[in-house]
């Protein structure tokens, strides 16, 4: 799969386009609307890998991708959220019960909080790719918070696997991107070609494991704009 995964944009018809239209765009992400527009491209990878099309899906239909960029970033938000809100009462109790001068107690209390904050923020990254897959292919944004259908999925060594690889795809991304950012200005745009050739290639072994999950036929793939799909 990492292979099909490399490969996923390079054997695109308009392979260059994409990849540079994705650059520019993470490029410009500090605007907000560029990178809404980079997870709206996203979905559109996880909605047609998860249905088995290998092709990857061309920028278009700008509107749709805005309304399906916006939705992906609001579970990416709330899923993001726990940890600090985990983290946050965790230290403000240890806090409150211990004072400025913990002492031993108060240290164990601390270690034992930033390891649950840990736990949370490992937790979150594990759960947020397969809320996303389950948000293209349903089309609904309330299915990424549906944690009963999710945990079946999560806890298979399937999914497993394929989100370990993902990662490891952003891993080598981010590196090969640091190591260009050491190339005045024109480091800076490979950079973002690369780290957006790397968060499609993840998403696109999500999307391939989610379909390995939940295997549904081409025939029945959703064509619908997103302005036809469910708000919530």
């Amino acid at each position: 799969m990492l292979t099909t995964a490399v490969t996923y944009l390079k054997n695109s018809d308009d392979a260059w386009k994409i990849t540079i239209i994705g650059g520019l765009l993470v490029l410009a992400s500090v605007l907000v609307l560029p990178a809404v527009l980079v997870w709206g491209y996203v979905v559109r990878v996880l909605e047609r890998t998860s249905r088995g099309e290998d092709e990857a899906p061309e920028f278009d239909d700008w509107g749709a991708l805005t309304v399906d960029g916006v939705k992906a970033i609001a579970i990416l938000l709330a899923y993001g959220l726990l940890p600090f809100v985990v983290g946050g009462l965790l230290f403000g109790g240890v806090w409150l019960a211990v004072g400025s001068d913990p002492g031993t107690l108060g240290a164990v209390a601390l270690g034992i909080s930033s390891l649950v904050t840990l736990a949370a923020m490992a937790a979150v990254a594990y759960t947020v790719p397969a809320a996303l897959a389950r948000f293209a292919t349903e089309g609904r944004l309330g299915a990424g918070f549906e944690f009963d259908a999710l945990r079946p999925s999560l806890a298979t060594g399937t999914y497993a696997v394929g989100w370990l690889q993902a990662v490891g795809i952003v891993f080598a991304g981010a590196l090969l991107s640091g190591i260009l950012a050491e190339i005045a200005i024109l480091g800076a745009i490979l950079g973002a070609i690369v780290s957006f050739y790397a968060l499609v290639s993840a998403y696109y072994v999500i999307g391939q494991t989610w379909e390995r999950l939940h295997p549904v036929s081409l025939e029945e793939t959703r064509e619908r704009p997103s302005a036809e799909r469910p708000a919530v």
